[in-house]
């Protein structure tokens, strides 16, 4: 359960957006949250390796390794 105070603008905009879909704000709060989660998750990810390197495998590498063929 979360619980949280938005601005009266956000609060507004949420409204006027559940009503013109005949959506709920808690569907389109959900959406957005994830949404950015998905988005940070990725951010911090990309950051880590950039970070910390480690070995990096080309596709041919691993086409090679894997005895595929394009």
């Amino acid at each position: 359960m979360l619980s949280l105070r938005l601005p009266n603008e956000i609060e507004d905009r949420l409204t006027q957006l559940a009503q013109t879909t005949g959506r709920t704000k808690t569907f389109y709060a959900k959406e957005a949250i994830v949404k950015y989660l998905d988005e940070m998750e990725d951010a911090y990810i990309a950051l880590t390796r950039l970070e910390q390197p480690k070995k990096r495998w080309s596709l041919s590498d691993l086409e090679q390794e894997c005895d595929l063929e394009r």
